[in-house]
Protein backbone atom coordinates (compact mmCIF):
# COMPACT_ATOMS: atom_id res chain seq x y z
CA UNK A 1 0.00 0.00 0.00
CA UNK A 2 2.56 2.42 0.61
CA UNK A 3 4.55 1.86 -2.78
CA UNK A 4 1.20 2.54 -4.40
CA UNK A 5 0.49 5.47 -2.36
CA UNK A 6 4.18 6.71 -3.08
CA UNK A 7 3.62 6.15 -6.97
CA UNK A 8 0.04 8.02 -7.35
CA UNK A 9 1.73 10.52 -5.09
CA UNK A 10 4.65 11.16 -7.69
CA UNK A 11 1.92 11.00 -10.62
CA UNK A 12 0.02 13.49 -9.06
CA UNK A 13 2.88 15.83 -8.81
CA UNK A 14 4.38 15.58 -12.15
CA UNK A 15 0.69 16.11 -13.57
CA UNK A 16 0.74 19.35 -11.42
CA UNK A 17 4.33 20.50 -12.70
CA UNK A 18 2.99 19.96 -16.42
CA UNK A 19 -0.19 21.64 -15.23
CA UNK A 20 1.66 24.82 -13.96
CA UNK A 21 4.16 24.77 -16.96
CA UNK A 22 1.15 24.72 -19.77
CA UNK A 23 -0.67 27.85 -17.71
CA UNK A 24 2.71 29.57 -16.91
CA UNK A 25 3.56 28.79 -21.16
CA UNK A 26 0.24 30.27 -21.83
CA UNK A 27 0.26 33.33 -19.40
CA UNK A 28 3.85 34.18 -20.60
CA UNK A 29 2.63 34.49 -24.54
CA UNK A 30 -0.38 36.40 -23.65
CA UNK A 31 2.40 38.77 -21.63
CA UNK A 32 4.56 39.16 -24.74
CA UNK A 33 1.40 39.81 -26.98
CA UNK A 34 -0.19 42.56 -24.60
CA UNK A 35 3.51 43.90 -23.97
CA UNK A 36 4.08 44.54 -27.42
CA UNK A 37 0.48 45.49 -27.77
CA UNK A 38 1.15 48.53 -25.12
CA UNK A 39 4.37 49.73 -25.90
CA UNK A 40 3.82 49.96 -29.41
CA UNK A 41 0.26 51.54 -29.34
CA UNK A 42 0.54 53.63 -26.56
CA UNK A 43 3.48 54.93 -28.18
CA UNK A 44 1.93 56.41 -30.99
CA UNK A 45 -1.73 57.23 -29.21
CA UNK A 46 -2.33 61.21 -29.25
CA UNK A 47 -4.64 63.48 -29.57
CA UNK A 48 -5.06 63.54 -33.24
CA UNK A 49 -5.27 59.78 -33.55
CA UNK A 50 -8.91 60.56 -32.63
CA UNK A 51 -9.46 63.90 -34.57
CA UNK A 52 -7.61 63.75 -37.93
CA UNK A 53 -7.87 61.52 -41.21
CA UNK A 54 -6.28 58.31 -42.16
CA UNK A 55 -3.44 60.11 -43.89
CA UNK A 56 -1.40 58.89 -47.03
CA UNK A 57 2.26 57.22 -46.33
CA UNK A 58 4.44 59.41 -45.47
CA UNK A 59 1.80 62.47 -43.84
CA UNK A 60 0.57 62.70 -40.68
CA UNK A 61 -2.71 61.65 -39.67
CA UNK A 62 -5.13 59.55 -37.29
CA UNK A 63 -8.07 57.33 -37.43
CA UNK A 64 -11.01 59.27 -36.98
CA UNK A 65 -13.02 57.85 -40.13
CA UNK A 66 -12.55 54.04 -39.28
CA UNK A 67 -13.18 54.69 -35.88
CA UNK A 68 -16.42 56.29 -36.77
CA UNK A 69 -17.11 54.00 -39.26
CA UNK A 70 -16.59 51.00 -36.93
CA UNK A 71 -19.15 52.90 -34.25
CA UNK A 72 -22.23 53.20 -37.59
CA UNK A 73 -21.14 49.72 -38.05
CA UNK A 74 -21.50 48.17 -34.98
CA UNK A 75 -24.81 50.15 -34.25
CA UNK A 76 -26.29 49.37 -36.99
CA UNK A 77 -25.82 45.36 -36.54
CA UNK A 78 -27.12 45.90 -32.88
CA UNK A 79 -30.25 47.77 -33.93
CA UNK A 80 -31.12 44.88 -36.50
CA UNK A 81 -29.53 41.64 -34.83
CA UNK A 82 -30.71 42.29 -31.57
CA UNK A 83 -34.17 42.92 -31.40
CA UNK A 84 -34.14 39.42 -33.68
CA UNK A 85 -31.83 37.51 -31.26
CA UNK A 86 -33.94 39.10 -27.96
CA UNK A 87 -37.21 37.94 -30.18
CA UNK A 88 -35.79 34.40 -30.61
CA UNK A 89 -34.29 34.07 -27.86
CA UNK A 90 -37.62 34.59 -25.61
CA UNK A 91 -40.38 32.13 -28.36
CA UNK A 92 -37.40 29.55 -27.26
CA UNK A 93 -37.96 30.55 -23.35
CA UNK A 94 -41.24 31.44 -22.80
CA UNK A 95 -43.53 29.82 -25.73
CA UNK A 96 -41.70 27.06 -27.16
CA UNK A 97 -39.85 25.81 -24.63
CA UNK A 98 -40.57 22.39 -25.19
CA UNK A 99 -41.24 22.56 -29.07
CA UNK A 100 -39.02 20.89 -32.02
CA UNK A 101 -39.25 24.17 -33.64
CA UNK A 102 -37.03 25.14 -30.62
CA UNK A 103 -34.80 22.59 -30.78
CA UNK A 104 -34.20 22.88 -34.34
CA UNK A 105 -33.56 27.09 -33.94
CA UNK A 106 -31.12 25.93 -30.54
CA UNK A 107 -29.21 23.64 -32.89
CA UNK A 108 -28.95 25.89 -36.11
CA UNK A 109 -28.01 28.79 -33.64
CA UNK A 110 -25.07 26.69 -32.21
CA UNK A 111 -23.74 26.03 -35.64
CA UNK A 112 -23.63 30.04 -36.31
CA UNK A 113 -21.76 30.81 -32.84
CA UNK A 114 -19.28 28.40 -33.82
CA UNK A 115 -19.35 29.44 -38.27
CA UNK A 116 -16.37 31.16 -38.88
CA UNK A 117 -16.71 34.69 -39.62
CA UNK A 118 -15.79 34.83 -43.23
CA UNK A 119 -18.50 32.24 -44.41
CA UNK A 120 -20.78 34.74 -43.14
CA UNK A 121 -18.90 37.54 -45.29
CA UNK A 122 -19.02 35.18 -48.17
CA UNK A 123 -23.14 34.71 -48.00
CA UNK A 124 -23.80 38.56 -47.41
CA UNK A 125 -21.66 38.96 -50.53
CA UNK A 126 -23.57 36.49 -52.19
CA UNK A 127 -27.02 38.09 -51.25
CA UNK A 128 -26.29 41.64 -50.64
CA UNK A 129 -22.81 43.02 -52.69
CA UNK A 130 -23.12 40.83 -55.96
CA UNK A 131 -27.14 41.94 -56.50
CA UNK A 132 -26.30 45.61 -55.80
CA UNK A 133 -23.07 45.75 -57.26
CA UNK A 134 -20.91 47.63 -54.93
CA UNK A 135 -19.82 47.51 -51.19
CA UNK A 136 -21.52 48.74 -48.70
CA UNK A 137 -22.20 49.89 -45.38
CA UNK A 138 -25.39 48.34 -44.70
CA UNK A 139 -23.88 44.75 -46.34
CA UNK A 140 -21.68 45.53 -43.20
CA UNK A 141 -23.68 46.01 -40.64
CA UNK A 142 -26.08 43.02 -41.80
CA UNK A 143 -22.81 40.74 -42.04
CA UNK A 144 -22.07 41.72 -38.78
CA UNK A 145 -25.42 41.16 -37.78
CA UNK A 146 -25.49 37.74 -38.36
CA UNK A 147 -22.67 37.49 -35.94
CA UNK A 148 -24.37 39.10 -33.57
CA UNK A 149 -27.92 37.20 -33.11
CA UNK A 150 -27.12 33.93 -31.70
CA UNK A 151 -25.10 35.55 -29.18
CA UNK A 152 -28.26 37.10 -27.64
CA UNK A 153 -30.24 34.36 -28.77
CA UNK A 154 -28.01 31.94 -26.34
CA UNK A 155 -27.69 34.60 -23.65
CA UNK A 156 -31.85 35.72 -23.67
CA UNK A 157 -32.80 32.24 -23.69
CA UNK A 158 -30.94 30.94 -21.00
CA UNK A 159 -31.92 34.34 -18.19
CA UNK A 160 -35.47 33.64 -19.35
CA UNK A 161 -34.94 30.09 -18.35
CA UNK A 162 -33.62 30.76 -15.02
CA UNK A 163 -36.47 32.96 -13.88
CA UNK A 164 -38.75 31.43 -11.26
CA UNK A 165 -41.63 30.07 -13.02
CA UNK A 166 -42.98 31.41 -9.71
CA UNK A 167 -43.58 35.07 -11.00
CA UNK A 168 -44.85 34.08 -13.72
CA UNK A 169 -47.66 32.19 -11.78
CA UNK A 170 -48.43 34.92 -9.55
CA UNK A 171 -48.39 37.08 -12.70
CA UNK A 172 -50.43 34.96 -14.32
CA UNK A 173 -52.86 34.47 -10.86
CA UNK A 174 -54.12 38.22 -11.06
CA UNK A 175 -55.22 38.11 -14.75
CA UNK A 176 -51.91 39.17 -16.56
CA UNK A 177 -51.73 38.28 -19.85
CA UNK A 178 -48.76 36.39 -20.92
CA UNK A 179 -47.16 38.95 -23.10
CA UNK A 180 -47.44 41.61 -20.38
CA UNK A 181 -45.55 38.96 -18.07
CA UNK A 182 -42.57 38.27 -20.54
CA UNK A 183 -42.31 42.25 -20.54
CA UNK A 184 -42.93 43.29 -17.10
CA UNK A 185 -42.07 40.36 -14.92
CA UNK A 186 -39.60 38.39 -17.07
CA UNK A 187 -37.49 40.68 -18.78
CA UNK A 188 -36.98 42.71 -15.42
CA UNK A 189 -35.84 39.63 -13.58
CA UNK A 190 -33.40 38.70 -16.56
CA UNK A 191 -32.65 42.47 -17.52
CA UNK A 192 -28.79 42.00 -16.30
CA UNK A 193 -28.26 38.98 -18.08
CA UNK A 194 -29.39 40.39 -21.18
CA UNK A 195 -27.36 43.45 -21.50
CA UNK A 196 -24.56 40.93 -20.66
CA UNK A 197 -25.02 39.36 -23.80
CA UNK A 198 -25.46 42.72 -26.13
CA UNK A 199 -22.32 43.46 -24.68
CA UNK A 200 -20.44 40.38 -25.38
CA UNK A 201 -21.91 40.40 -29.10
CA UNK A 202 -20.16 43.71 -29.62
CA UNK A 203 -17.27 42.40 -27.88
CA UNK A 204 -17.32 39.71 -30.75
CA UNK A 205 -17.84 41.95 -33.83
CA UNK A 206 -15.26 44.39 -32.14
CA UNK A 207 -12.39 43.22 -34.09
CA UNK A 208 -14.13 41.23 -37.45
CA UNK A 209 -12.24 41.40 -40.25
CA UNK A 210 -13.09 39.00 -42.67
CA UNK A 211 -17.03 39.66 -42.90
CA UNK A 212 -16.08 43.06 -44.14
CA UNK A 213 -13.14 42.40 -46.70
CA UNK A 214 -16.54 40.60 -48.44
CA UNK A 215 -19.19 43.56 -47.75
CA UNK A 216 -18.16 46.97 -46.46
CA UNK A 217 -14.63 47.07 -47.88
CA UNK A 218 -13.14 50.24 -46.82
CA UNK A 219 -12.67 53.91 -47.53
CA UNK A 220 -9.64 56.05 -47.09
CA UNK A 221 -11.63 58.96 -46.64
CA UNK A 222 -14.43 60.25 -44.73
CA UNK A 223 -17.77 58.81 -45.65
CA UNK A 224 -20.96 58.36 -43.67
CA UNK A 225 -23.04 57.02 -46.59
CA UNK A 226 -24.16 53.56 -45.90
CA UNK A 227 -24.86 53.13 -49.50
CA UNK A 228 -20.79 53.06 -50.13
CA UNK A 229 -17.84 51.57 -49.29
CA UNK A 230 -17.13 52.74 -45.57
CA UNK A 231 -13.91 52.55 -43.64
CA UNK A 232 -13.79 51.06 -39.93
CA UNK A 233 -11.14 50.37 -37.37
CA UNK A 234 -10.51 46.56 -38.59
CA UNK A 235 -10.07 47.06 -41.72
CA UNK A 236 -7.73 49.88 -41.76
CA UNK A 237 -5.77 48.23 -38.88
CA UNK A 238 -5.47 44.72 -41.57
CA UNK A 239 -4.15 47.67 -44.34
CA UNK A 240 -1.72 49.22 -42.43
CA UNK A 241 -0.09 46.38 -40.37
CA UNK A 242 0.88 44.98 -44.00
CA UNK A 243 1.79 47.83 -45.23
CA UNK A 244 5.71 48.74 -46.04
CA UNK A 245 5.48 52.37 -44.38
CA UNK A 246 6.31 52.82 -40.74
CA UNK A 247 3.57 55.50 -40.38
CA UNK A 248 0.86 53.38 -41.47
CA UNK A 249 2.14 50.89 -38.94
CA UNK A 250 2.54 52.71 -35.83
CA UNK A 251 -1.13 54.10 -36.32
CA UNK A 252 -1.91 49.91 -37.06
CA UNK A 253 -0.62 49.64 -33.20
CA UNK A 254 -2.55 52.05 -32.18
CA UNK A 255 -5.78 51.24 -33.57
CA UNK A 256 -5.41 47.38 -32.26
CA UNK A 257 -4.80 48.79 -28.65
CA UNK A 258 -8.34 50.93 -29.01
CA UNK A 259 -10.02 47.82 -30.36
CA UNK A 260 -8.42 45.73 -26.92
CA UNK A 261 -9.64 48.45 -24.64
CA UNK A 262 -12.41 48.73 -26.06
CA UNK A 263 -12.83 45.14 -25.73
CA UNK A 264 -11.77 44.75 -21.93
CA UNK A 265 -14.46 47.14 -20.99
CA UNK A 266 -17.38 45.62 -22.47
CA UNK A 267 -15.69 42.43 -21.07
CA UNK A 268 -15.59 43.85 -17.45
CA UNK A 269 -18.67 45.45 -17.58
CA UNK A 270 -20.41 42.37 -19.41
CA UNK A 271 -18.82 40.10 -15.88
CA UNK A 272 -20.10 43.03 -13.42
CA UNK A 273 -23.71 42.94 -14.77
CA UNK A 274 -23.68 38.88 -14.82
CA UNK A 275 -22.32 38.86 -10.96
CA UNK A 276 -24.92 41.88 -10.61
CA UNK A 277 -27.45 39.61 -11.73
CA UNK A 278 -26.33 36.76 -9.78
CA UNK A 279 -26.48 38.48 -6.63
CA UNK A 280 -29.97 39.63 -6.91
Amino acid sequence: MTARYAGRRRRNMVATILALAATLVGIGWLALILGSLLWQGFSGLSLAVFTQMTPPPGAQGGLLNPIVGSLMLTALALAIGTPIGILAGTYMAEYGRYDRLTSVVRFINDILLSAPSIVIGLFIYEVMVAPMGHFSGWAGGVALAVLVIPVVVRTTEDMLTLVPNALREAATSIGLPRSLTIRHICYRAAQAGMITGVLLAVARISGETAPLLFTSLNNQFWSANLNAPIASLPIVIFQFALSPYKDWQALAWTGALIITMAVLVLSITARSLASTGKQS
